[in-house]
């Protein structure tokens, strides 16, 4: 499932996400066949991309696969998808459009129609960046297939945390409680309308306390990072799909400035890290 974060604060963007893949293996065993998850810990689940539009990162998360016979991940399509684009720098929206295009036409071409997925997640993706000169950076979310129309979050001034995937434990942090809760609450008590909207406000009470509007950007780092490692770490010490873990890959995009990894996963040989990319290429 994954764990993907954007954090918009004023002085810019902080994309967040680890390194986890889950797939599900058909085993036979003595008692017959057996689903079993298998992981794979070096996926790239924060997307960056070339000239002209390097102010744009992507954040994914949900469905790991695209492809029933020849399962492909989101990131393995990115050199398809930059080719399919114009040389012109596309704004955030329209570059979001591109890539609910791109990746719809891939669902379509290889995986069974919306009706016939059952419970399957959507793949879901986070576009975060800056128009040029824009003040504030803007966040659209994308969920293939179910709902392809970017749906933009913190708007304007509104700074926000945009997050999916196995999300309970960041939930548990930001909201005080399951996200489940209030909806197993209301059918179990058979609430009314009046009593729900009681009900909400009591929660809120509850909600961690961040001041999103005074943060620095180091702080969203910091923030980001915080969510995704307590989540491996709980995930280390419970019952449950491990579904987050390996590296944590970390950006921030700046106002008129391209994305900027703050730390990211390199591939390495036995004897240390394999590094070929020039100081240009960051």
């Amino acid at each position: 499932m994954s764990l993907g974060i954007v954090i918009k604060v004023p002085e810019g963007l902080v994309l967040a996400a680890e390194s986890r893949i889950t797939l599900a293996a058909q085993m036979n065993t003595p008692t017959g066949k057996q689903q079993l998850p298998v992981y794979f810990d070096n996926a790239t689940k924060l997307l960056s991309f070339s000239s002209p539009n390097k102010t744009v990162g992507v954040v994914t998360y949900g469905q790991a696969v695209i492809g029933k016979d020849n399962p492909r991940t989101a990131a393995s399509f990115i050199p398809e998808f930059e080719a399919s684009l114009s040389k012109e720098r596309l704004s955030v929206l329209d570059f979001a459009k591109k890539i609910s295009e791109f990746y719809l036409k891939q669902w379509n071409s290889s995986m069974p129609p919306i009706d016939k997925i059952g419970p399957l997640p959507n793949m879901t993706f986070v576009v975060a960046g800056f128009n040029i000169d824009d003040v504030y950076g803007q966040v659209y979310v994308i969920e293939i297939p179910r709902n392809p129309e970017p749906k933009e979050r913190s708007v304007n001034n509104d700074f926000g945390i945009t997050f999916g995937g196995q999300q309970e434990i960041v939930s548990r942090i930001i909201m005080g409680y399951d996200i489940r809760l209030p909806m197993v609450l209301i059918n179990e008590l058979n609430l009314s309308e009046e009593h729900k909207t009681k009900l909400n406000k009591i929660l809120s009470q509850f909600a961690f306390p961040i001041p999103l509007q005074v943060l620095a950007l180091q702080d969203g780092i910091d923030l980001a990072h915080f969510f995704i490692q307590t989540t491996m770490d709980a995930q280390k010490l419970s019952m449950g799909l491990r579904g987050v873990g390996g590296a944590i890959d970390i950006a921030i995009i700046k106002r008129n400035k391209p994305l900027k990894f703050i730390q990211r996963k390199q591939e390495h040989g036995e004897f240390g890290v394999i590094n070929y990319e020039s100081k240009g290429d960051q």
